[in-house]
């Protein structure tokens, strides 16, 4: 018997299809090697496909991190349709998208610049320590000159001579045996490494015991 009700109800299917324009989707798998600066949002916008999805296919776990180099692949769909209300939805996505984007890369340039404010920050302060530390390390120095032989490279005492009164033992180790300058000064600082580790930690011991 013919069914007039399954009837009606196909034809009434088959008007709604070609009232709402109709659709043919069809998808294609897009590779992709990330770029210096790209963000997942970014390639989300470019290709018209999820950032969820683009995750997804490629088992990423945190959206907001991928590495230059690296190989994504996803699908995309690639769907015509006549009818006026989907442009205007595909329209509003793709500006969602944008802001999306643009929220992130704000956020990344605010990130970016926090990082280099704080290495910058870094950097000055090391350099003032290093700069404090050398400026101690000098005045330690000069004052143990200053004590031992009051900078008179043919200063002796005994068995004890030049800038740092080394032993012949200590020279034997760390030369200073002539009359030169510099010659006498490296002696002084290699004994003083070795023994103390430190200008300010010899003067220290000299300034305890009256020798070091």
């Amino acid at each position: 018997m013919f069914n007039i009700k399954k009837t009606l109800t196909i034809a009434a299917g088959v008007a709604g299809a070609l009232a709402f324009g109709g659709a043919h989707a069809s998808a294609d798998t897009t590779d992709y090697v990330v770029q210096s600066g790209d963000t997942l949002n970014k390639i989300s916008a470019k290709y018209n496909v999820s950032v969820d999805k683009i995750a997804a296919q490629n088992n990423i776990s945190n959206v907001n991190w991928i590495v230059t180099g690296q190989h994504l692949s996803f699908t995309t769909d690639d769907t015509t349709s006549t009818q006026t209300a989907s442009t205007t939805t595909a329209a509003a996505d793709t500006s969602s998208t944008t802001q999306a984007a643009s929220t992130t890369s704000s956020t990344d340039n605010t990130a970016s610049t926090s990082t280099q404010t704080a290495s910058t920050t870094a950097a000055a302060t090391s350099s003032t320590t290093t700069s404090s530390s050398s400026s101690s390390e000098t005045a330690a120095l000069n004052a143990l000159i200053a004590r031992e032989s009051s900078g008179n490279v043919n200063a002796t005492n005994g068995q004890y001579y030049g800038l740092g009164q080394l032993s012949a033992q200590a020279r034997s180790i760390y030369g200073g045996n002539t009359a030169d300058y510099n010659d006498q000064l490296n002696a002084m600082k290699a004994y003083i490494a070795a023994h103390y580790g430190t200008a300010v930690n010899a003067l220290a011991h000299s300034n305890s015991t009256g020798w070091y």
